[in-house]
C-alpha cells in the first residue's frame, strides 16, 4: 500500500495498492525528486476513464513497469477532477507537444514541475522504452531538456497574456460565429463534426437562442435533429435514464459508457430550454428519466450529488468490461423476464430495443432507438417490461460509483434541476435542490466564506483543495435559479457573497477576467486562465453569464461592468477559436439582447407559475422575499411587472395579461407541466 491510501479520491485509492510508489501532488513529492535529483513522471486521469484503467492495469499494476518507474522517478497520481487547475497546466504542455490530449495523461518534468514531455495512453513495451529514453535525456541532455522546458513554460502562459479588445463582441461577430458552428454540423445524425462526437450543449444552446431570434428553420433544425439523435441512441441509458460522457461513433450509438454528473446537468438543461421553445414530447420523458437517475443513483443521503459511475463493471466471468453492465443479448433478456413478463410482451421489448443476436458492439447490444429516431413513448405494456428489466440489471455488478462531490459539477445540476422543478411544477425536484445547496453551504464553505473544491465523506476533513473560479461561478448562477424557484431572498444573499469572493480572490485587475486559481492559493509553474468552453463551461464564460443576471437581480452594476470585461478579454479570440468560445458567445447575445426583470409582488402563485414556465435566456425573475434590489421599488401587491433595465411595462394582474406582455403575442395559457 502507498501513499494514496491517505487520499479520498476513489480515483487516487484505485491505485493505493500499486507496487509504483505513488505521491499525491505537494510538495513532499517535489521535495523527494529534488534530493534524488530525478524527474517527476505526473499520472493524471479520473475514476470513469476507461483507457486510465487499461494503462493501470498494463503498466502500474504490472511490478516490472513499477520498478522501473520507482528507480527512475519520483511517481506523481493526480485526479483531475480534483485538480483540474493542475491537470490544465499539464494538459496544455502535451498538446503543444503533441497535438492532441486526452486522459490518462502522462508527463514528465523537472523538480520544480517544469514539463518537458509527454503524452496520453502509453501500452506496456513503449511505457518502458519510454522510461529509458527518458531518464538517458535528463541525465546526459540537460541542455535538450531546459530547452523543451522553456518551449513548453511559454506555449502554457499563453491565457495569462491575452490582450483584450477594445470592444464588446457585436453582432456581426455573433452571427459569423453561429455560421461558423452551423457549418460544422451532422445534418444526418446531428451534432457537430464526425466521431468521436460529444453533446456540444453549448453549440445547441446557441443555435436554440439563434432560433428564438430569427425563427430559422437551420438553427431549429440544428436543435432538433441533435437532441432526438442523442435520446435514441445509446449514448442515453434507455433503462436507466442519464447520458454517457460521449459517443465513439458518428451515430451516437456506441459511448464511452461513464456517466457524469456535468453531463446530466448541462444536457437537462439544454432539453429543458428545448422543450419550452420547440415542444418535442420525447423530451419531456428524457428529462424525467434523467432527473431520476441522478436523484436514484448520483444523490448522497445528505444532498450532495456524486461525480459519476464508470464505464466498466464486471461481466459475467467475472472480467472487468467496458459496458458490461449497460449491454444485452436477446437470451439475456428472455432469461431475466421469465416468469414476470408475458413471452410476447419480451419480444416486443426485444424489438424495440434493437437488441439483436449479432449485436451492435463486441456481440452484444446496446439499447435503443435509433430505427425510430425521436420515438420513446412506451406503452403500458413496454413500460413495465423495461422497469422489470432493469430491476434485473440492477442484480448484475454495478459499474464503479465515484462517489466524491465536487461543488462545480454540484452547481451545475442544481441550476438545472431548479429550473425543471420550476417549470414542471415538481415540489420533490425543488426539495432536492434545497438539500443539495444546504449541503454545499454545510459542507464545502469554511466559516471564512471560504469555499473548497471536493468533498469526501471518508476525508479528515472531507473537505479539500481550495476552489477554482469555475466552482464559484457555477455556485453564483446556482444561488441565483434558485432564489427565482423559491421566493427566498436568502440565495440572492448567498449569490452576492460568492460573487464577491470570485472577485476578489480571481480577478485580474490589468487584463480583466479571471485566473484559474485565486491570489492565495498554491502557486503553479504558471497562473492560467480557464477560457476555453469543454465538457464544461470556462470559469469566465460561465462567470459572465452569472454576473450579468445577478446584476439584473440586484441592481449592481459592478457585476454587469466586470462581466463586460470577461467578454472584452475573450473577445479577440472569437474569430479563430469560435468551436471553443459557444458559452461566452451566448454571454454575448445575453448582454446584446439585455435582460428583462419580472417581479412578482404578494401572493399570487399563478403568477409565479406562468412566469417560471415561459423560459426566456433574458429573463430574470423576482417573487416571494423582498431583497435589496431596485426591482422592488413602489411595487403594488397583487400585480407582475415586466421591465427592461426597471423602465416597466403597465402592471399585469391577470395570466392572459402576463403571459402576452412577457411575449408580445397572444398565447394559450396552460397551467400543467408542459408536455409538448
Amino acid at each position: 500500500m502507498n501513499r494514496l491510501a491517505e487520499e479520498t479520491s476513489p480515483y487516487l485509492r484505485q491505485h493505493r495498492d500499486n507496487p509504483v510508489d505513488w505521491y499525491p501532488w505537494g510538495d513532499e513529492a517535489f521535495a523527494a525528486a529534488r534530493e534524488r535529483n530525478v524527474p517527476v513522471l505526473l499520472s493524471v486521469g479520473y475514476s470513469a476513464c476507461h483507457w486510465c484503467h487499461v494503462m493501470a492495469h498494463e503498466c502500474f499494476e504490472d511490478p516490472e513497469v513499477a520498478a522501473k518507474m520507482n528507480e527512475l522517478f519520483v511517481n506523481v497520481k493526480v485526479d483531475r477532477e480534483e485538480r483540474p487547475d493542475v491537470d490544465a497546466v499539464y494538459m496544455d504542455a502535451v498538446q503543444a507537444m503533441t497535438g492532441r490530449g486526452g486522459w490518462p495523461m502522462t508527463v514528465f518534468m523537472t523538480a520544480d514541475g517544469e514539463p518537458f514531455y509527454g503524452g496520453t495512453y502509453f501500452p506496456k513495451d513503449s511505457f518502458l522504452k519510454l522510461m529509458d529514453a527518458i531518464d538517458d535525456v535528463h541525465r546526459n541532455r540537460p541542455d535538450d531538456v531546459r530547452q523543451n522546458v522553456t518551449a513548453l513554460v511559454t506555449a502554457i502562459d499563453t491565457t495569462a497574456r491575452i490582450d483584450p479588445a477594445s470592444d464588446l463582441p457585436g453582432v456581426d461577430q455573433l452571427n459569423a460565429a453561429i455560421q461558423n458552428l452551423a457549418r460544422g454540423f451532422d445534418p444526418e445524425w446531428g451534432g457537430f463534426g464526425k466521431a468521436p462526437k460529444f453533446p456540444s450543449t453549448f453549440h445547441v444552446e446557441l443555435m436554440l437562442r439563434a432560433y428564438m431570434s430569427t425563427a430559422g428553420d437551420g438553427p431549429k433544425q440544428i436543435v432538433t435533429t441533435t437532441l432526438d439523435a442523442m435520446c435514441s441512441g445509446g449514448l442515453y441509458d434507455h433503462l436507466g435514464g442519464g447520458f454517457a460522457r460521449y459517443s465513439t461513433d458518428r451515430e451516437w450509438l456506441v459511448p464511452h459508457f461513464e456517466k457524469m454528473l456535468y453531463d446530466q446537468a448541462l444536457l437537462l438543461g439544454t432539453y429543458l430550454h428545448s422543450l419550452i421553445v420547440i415542444g418535442a414530447p420525447q423530451w419531456k420523458q428524457v428529462i424525467e428519466e434523467t432527473v431520476d437517475y441522478v436523484l436514484t443513483r448520483l444523490r448522497h443521503p445528505d444532498g450532495g450529488f456524486y461525480s459519476a459511475e464508470d464505464a466498466d463493471s464486471l461481466d459475467a466471468a467475472g472480467n472487468s468490461v467496458e459496458g458490461a453492465f449497460s449491454t444485452w443479448t436477446p437470451d439475456e433478456v428472455r432469461t431475466a423476464l421469465a416468469g414476470t413478463v408475458e413471452p410476447d410482451t419480451v419480444e416486443a421489448l426485444i424489438d424495440w430495443y434493437g437488441i439483436t443476436d449479432e449485436g451492435n458492439f463486441e456481440g452484444r447490444s446496446i439499447p435503443n432507438r435509433m430505427n425510430a429516431r425521436g420515438q420513446l413513448a412506451r406503452t403500458p405494456e413496454l413500460e413495465a417490461a423495461r422497469q422489470a428489466l432493469l430491476a434485473a440489471r440492477a442484480e448484475r455488478p454495478r459499474p464503479g460509483l465515484d462517489d466524491k462531490i465536487l461543488t462545480e459539477w454540484n452547481a451545475l445540476f442544481l441550476s438545472s434541476l431548479t429550473q425543471a422543478a420550476s417549470v414542471f411544477g415538481r415540489a420533490d425536484w425543488l426539495d432536492a435542490a434545497r438539500a443539495n445547496a444546504e449541503f454545499l453551504l454545510r459542507e464545502l464553505r469554511d466559516d471564512r466564506g471560504r469555499w473548497y473544491r471536493s468533498w469526501h465523506s471518508d476525508g479528515e476533513p472531507p473537505a479539500r483543495h481550495a476552489a477554482l473560479a469555475a466552482d464559484h461561478a457555477a455556485l453564483v448562477d446556482a444561488f441565483t435559479r434558485l432564489a427565482e424557484a423559491t421566493g427566498e431572498a436568502r440565495w440572492i444573499d448567498e449569490a452576492v457573497r460568492t460573487a464577491d469572493t470570485l472577485l476578489e480572490w480571481f480577478w485580474d485587475p490589468q487584463n480583466g477576467g479571471l485566473y484559474t486559481t485565486a491570489e492565495d492559493a498554491e502557486q503553479l509553474v504558471v497562473r492560467q486562465k480557464d477560457v476555453a468552453d469543454n465538457a464544461t463551461p470556462s470559469a469566465n464564460s460561465s462567470a459572465a453569464n452569472a454576473l450579468y443576471r445577478l446584476a439584473s437581480l440586484t441592481g449592481e452594476q459592478r457585476y454587469a461592468n466586470q462581466a463586460d470585461r470577461i467578454l472584452q478579454l475573450l473577445g479577440g479570440l472569437l474569430e479563430k477559436s469560435a468551436p471553443m468560445l459557444s458559452n461566452a458567445l451566448i454571454a454575448a447575445d445575453l448582454r446584446r439582447r439585455g435582460t428583462t426583470e419580472v417581479v412578482v409582488v404578494g401572493d399570487r402563485p399563478d403568477l409565479v407559475r406562468l412566469a417560471q414556465s415561459i423560459w426566456r435566456p433574458d429573463t430574470v425573475l423576482a417573487w416571494g422575499e423582498p431583497y435589496d434590489s431596485p426591482l422592488w421599488e413602489d411595487r403594488e401587491e397583487g400585480f407582475a411587472y415586466v421591465c427592461r433595465e426597471y423602465a416597466c411595462q403597465a402592471p399585469q394582474d391577470t395570466l392572459q395579461g402576463l403571459a402576452e406582455t412577457l411575449t408580445g403575442r397572444k398565447v394559450e395559457i396552460r397551467t400543467n407541466a408542459p408536455d409538448g
